[in-house]
């Protein structure tokens, strides 16, 4: 059937705009799971349009609904008697259905992606005492463009033997950083930062 193919079509072209949409958050975690985050910061470019991507994934997956769920026209109901096969899972609602739940999840990816990354230990800064050796920074980033990307930086700095205190911040484009100075240096510091694939703006 002409209206179950067209519905299809609407579907995959919403998942592929929601993925589109948040690719720049996806990639990332994508990155971090195969090991190979410097190609974290790939898709920022995405990021400015992103609001015209989600828009557009609303609305295809509206129209795919739409064709699913809008009644036949006397010409669809004799066509349909000729070809009184059932139609296949993929022409389904259900099918329809579990791409629309998809979409929801990729475009809102952006939002719960920090869960992906280890968590920094902030009880280090209040523990320590020797405030001598206690250094701030604060380093100007580029490409960070949601939550996952902070937490992105965050976890890898983190990792360093002698980080306090670690916050970066994607809407300001910068981490601040309090380390200890005679465990780690600025060097390392921004060598994690690089390693994430965003690029330190000086």
């Amino acid at each position: 059937m002409e209206t179950g193919k067209t519905s299809n079509r609407a579907a995959y072209a919403g998942i592929f705009t929601a993925i589109a949409a948040s690719i720049c958050c996806i990639t990332p975690v994508l990155a971090l799971i195969a090991g190979t985050s410097g190609i974290a910061s790939t898709f920022s470019w995405v990021e400015p349009y992103r609001p015209y991507l989600f828009g557009l994934t609303i609305v295809v997956l509206v129209f795919a609904w739409y064709q699913k769920l809008r009644p036949k026209t006397q010409e669809e109901i004799d066509c349909a008697c000729e070809d009184d096969a059932k139609p296949s899972f993929w022409q389904s609602k259900s099918f329809l259905f579990i791409i629309t739940v998809f979409a929801g999840l990729m475009l809102t990816f952006p939002s719960y992606s920090h869960i992906f990354y280890f968590s920094p230990d902030s009880s280090k800064e209040i523990l320590y005492t020797d405030q001598s050796k206690v250094k701030e920074i604060r380093v100007t980033i580029a490409g960070m463009t949601c939550e996952g990307c902070e937490a992105h930086i965050e976890s890898e700095v983190s990792k360093l033997d002698g980080i306090l205190h670690v916050k970066a911040d994607y809407e300001a484009a910068n981490t601040i950083v309090k380390y200890d100075e005679t465990k780690v240096n600025l060097e390392e510091i921004e060598t994690a930062i690089l390693s994430t694939g965003y690029k330190i703006i000086k």
